[in-house]
């Protein structure tokens, strides 16, 4: 039996993402509630599972791929960065700004043992995709049936 480290916060992150799906499918999707509720914003992140990998795309829309930092450690993928603010156009008056800037950051629990070091990741059109290859003991195993 492998030992893990206990860290109180991942169980935290992981009742705070069923809370957020919970509420997104009783009130329909929020996309601006983390920067309503803690003054920040964090992107929206969908996560797939395949045969061999955790596939998970996150929109950051109006970043530059240097702008965008990842790292996988302990069953976890982090995504920071900042977005950084458009030059004011002072000619205007705005009625309403919606759009948020600044720095922020995501973790994201990964549902499955995965190879940290071949993950790959991609930026194009404002969707960032990480791709993270499950290690061998996470992949499902095909058990023959003997017949007697």
């Amino acid at each position: 039996m492998e030992i893990m480290k206990w860290d109180p916060f991942r169980d935290m992150v992981s009742i705070r993402d069923e809370i957020d799906r919970l509420f997104d499918g009783f009130f329909g999707r929020m996309p601006a509630k983390r920067s309503v509720m803690k003054g920040i914003w964090a992107p929206l992140v969908d996560i797939e599972e395949t045969k061999d990998d955790i596939l998970i795309r996150a929109e950051l829309p109006g970043m530059k791929k240097e702008d965008i930092k990842i790292s996988v450690s302990e069953g976890r993928l982090q995504i920071a960065g900042e977005r950084s603010k458009e030059k004011e156009e002072k000619e205007g008056t705005y009625h309403r700004i919606e759009r948020t800037y600044g720095r922020f950051q995501r973790v994201v629990p990964l549902p499955v043992e995965v190879e940290a070091g071949k993950t790959k990741a991609t930026y194009k059109d404002g969707m960032l995709e990480v791709r993270l290859p499950k290690a061998e003991k996470a992949k499902p195993k095909e058990i023959g049936i003997e017949v007697k």
